[in-house]
């Protein structure tokens, strides 16, 4: 494989991270790791030949703002830029293997630290310098519409003086269209790297707007559930503020990254039209921010509607249940006070329908009279007495 190409000493008070033509003629290095092999690699996304099925690699060198190449693999792609004065390479991995990150590390001087969290995902959104290197985490959304959901991608861009390396995890962002854009105007590509990570910027803080839309009408239809009392909705409040804890995590550390990034544009001179397009970029990421903020308490009061909404729903149920049980009782009472009066003419009836010989009342000339009076006797005594207790 062709020898590393040596770096340039870093000019004074030159931005350490904007293309300059290379210094001298390329000095011996040890080799890079030797790359895996890849298919035709092309500036659309292509299958790479790692053996795992799961890398796509865009390779391209653009000279003056004009696409001049499409290497077909990594180590094609080294010797061609060694060989292009004032050349610029853009390189898209998305999961990449290790082998790959180690040969791109070897070959543009990328910090070990950066190439490790690169290559583990999972990082939050950043903005760090490694030498002349500028490390960013981007995260990237998109919204599903047919399960209404947010789908997050993380993307990481390694930017030098004369390369961008885009590493994606995730399906979004579409970095094929941001490379269309670019290459349709050269003008713009000419600035050089500095102007593909704001053009990477500009596309990731775009895709924000569906996403933004979609949470709003998420939102609308929810307050609808909330009051129409549709028993799914709290499951769906959840979801939506843990997406939304997401989106935030996304967003809120752009807006101090976009800001970090316009002073160290205005610090080195970059362009002054690169400048004003980056200033557009964190408006709209503020604005996205503020949005993201704003739903999050939106969904905090729906949640707490919907928790009061519930309360007094399920008072109403256990008052309707006390109230059933209330007459209930009564009715129960009713039963009981009727039972108890109809018992006092049967027990009589009972004790003197036995048949015993030895009763004095039974050859009583008053005992049919007596018998009769005491049961009706008895039944009006407990109905009088039930009736001031309010059973009857």
């Amino acid at each position: 494989m062709p020898e590393r190409r040596a770096r340039p000493a870093r000019p004074p008070k030159k931005h350490a991270w904007r293309r300059q033509p290379p210094a001298g003629t390329p000095a011996a290095a040890e080799p890079a790791p030797p790359s895996t092999g890849h298919g035709q690699a092309a500036p659309v996304d292509v299958p790479a030949g790692n053996g795992k099925g799961g890398s796509i690699v865009q390779a391209a060198l653009y000279r003056d703002g004009r696409h001049i190449a499409s290497p077909g693999s990594l180590a094609e792609t080294f010797r061609q830029l060694r060989e292009t004065p004032e050349g610029m390479a853009w390189i898209g991995l998305q999961r990449p293997s290790e082998a790959e990150l180690l040969s791109l590390a070897a070959e543009f001087d990328l910090h070990e630290l950066a190439v490790e969290d690169a290559l583990e995902a999972h990082q939050r959104p950043k903005l760090e310098r490694y030498g002349e290197t500028l490390f960013v985490v981007l995260r990237a959304a998109r919204y599903l519409d047919a399960p209404e959901e947010v789908d997050f991608g993380e993307l990481h861009v390694f930017v030098g003086r004369d390369f961008v390396i885009t590493v994606r995890h995730g399906a979004a962002p579409d970095l094929s269209a941001v490379r269309r854009r670019m290459e349709a105007d050269p003008e713009l590509l000419a600035l050089g790297p500095e102007a593909v990570l704001y053009a990477i910027l500009d596309a990731v803080v775009d895709g924000y707007a569906p996403v933004v839309a979609g949470v709003q009408n998420d939102i609308d239809e929810i307050e609808t559930e909330v009051f129409r009392g549709d028993p799914e909705v709290s499951r769906r409040i959840y979801e939506l503020s843990r997406e939304m804890v997401e989106f935030q995590r996304a967003t809120r550390p752009l807006v101090g990254m976009l800001h970090a990034l316009m002073a160290g544009f205005a610090k080195y001179g970059t362009d002054e039209e690169l400048q004003r397009y980056l200033r557009d970029v964190a408006d709209h990421v503020t604005h996205t921010s503020e949005r993201v903020d704003g739903f999050r308490q939106a969904l905090t009061d729906i949640l707490t509607v919907n928790a009061t909404l519930v309360t007094q729903q399920q008072n109403a149920e256990m008052r309707a249940l006390a109230e059933a049980g209330f007459e209930q009782n009564e009715e129960i009472k009713k039963i009981s006070s009727w039972a108890a009066i109809l018992f006092a003419p049967t027990l009589v009836g009972t004790i003197y329908g036995m048949n015993f010989e030895a009763m004095p009342e039974l050859r009583w000339a008053f005992g049919y009279p007596f018998a009769i009076l005491l049961m009706a006797g008895v039944c009006v005594s407990l109905y009088f007495i039930f009736k001031r207790r309010d059973w009857l």
